[in-house]
């Protein structure tokens, strides 16, 4: 099962770059997606890993993921995309290869809504400077990994983004009150902190501490800012991004966690959770010192 599963994890591999015909509705929005920005996937690998096997329904079904590396030209501009994919590959019992499928999240709808929002400065709450560079570097140290130092989520994208955040030094505030505010204490935290349209709302509407100016065009976007995104385009946002880059034209190249992602083209059209339907909130961080 090992050697069919290198072979199927191959044939991926070729068909992102073109060298072999797909009908995997992914890898199509990807290449089409570059056409537009008339980029090209230089070069593309893979490494995958087992996590676990189960036998059921007279099958194997194995579970893993899979490491791709892309080096994109743009013109003159290189640069290498990273992302990591959970799959399921399903074998019949003499071994023959049924089904390899990308196993998408459950993005979870029952957070609550953060009605309250606390304006006045706490007492400490000093002034600060957005340290932008050190968002990107922590962004890039932990985009496939998981600071000890914070709980790990199933749905980790806003947690993560969160910690990038702190990470340029944003002040925490509205400890304890899970609805107030935006902070992390180790042992419990905001929903602002962990929760995807949570957070889009406190970005919205936050007045104090932590705040950021709703764009509308993602040119205004910078390092370190942060995108939402309702897949749907039901009004609830699902997933969060944080801005680590620039292509060749400007647009924002994003990190993420839950579809671990580094450098990865913002619109998230190549993603398993994009729908025609998708809606975006973008918002740039506000720096007191600016």
């Amino acid at each position: 099962m090992k050697e069919r599963l290198q072979k199927s994890l191959e044939n991926r591999v070729r068909e992102f770059v073109g060298e072999k015909k797909t009908k995997d509705e992914k890898v199509i929005r990807k290449r089409e997606l570059m056409s537009v920005r008339e980029a090209d996937i230089v070069k593309a690998n893979g490494t995958g890993k087992i996590l676990k096997v189960e036998k059921r329904d007279g099958m194997n079904h194995l579970y893993y993921i899979v490491h791709l590396k892309y080096l994109i030209r743009q013109g003159d501009f290189f640069y290498v995309e990273e992302e990591v994919e959970r799959r399921r590959a399903s074998f019949t019992q003499k071994e023959l290869l049924y089904d390899d499928e990308e196993l998408t999240v459950e993005f979870p709808l029952d957070a609550p809504e953060i009605s309250f929002y606390d304006e006045d400065r706490e007492p400490g709450m000093e002034r600060y400077t957005y340290d932008r560079l050190q968002v990107v570097q922590y962004a890039e140290r932990w985009w496939n990994d998981y600071n000890p130092a914070y709980k790990k989520f199933e749905v980790d994208c806003t947690n993560f983004v969160s910690q990038c955040i702190r990470a340029g030094g944003a002040p925490m505030r509205g400890h304890p009150n899970r609805n107030r505010g935006w902070w992390y204490t180790g042992k419990n935290w905001s929903f602002s902190w962990a929760v995807a349209h949570s957070l889009k709302n406190y970005l919205q509407n936050s007045t104090a501490g932590l705040r950021a100016k709703e764009v509308h065009d993602p040119l205004e976007l910078q390092h370190g800012d942060v995108i939402c995104y309702d897949f749907q385009g039901d009004g609830r946002f699902d997933h969060n991004t944080v801005v680590t880059g620039k292509d060749a034209n400007g647009m924002p190249l994003v990190n993420a966690h839950t579809y671990n992602s580094r450098m990865r083209y913002w619109a998230y059209e190549d993603s398993s959770a994009y729908t025609p339907n998708i809606k975006y909130k973008m918002f740039h961080i506000i720096d007191d010192s600016s």
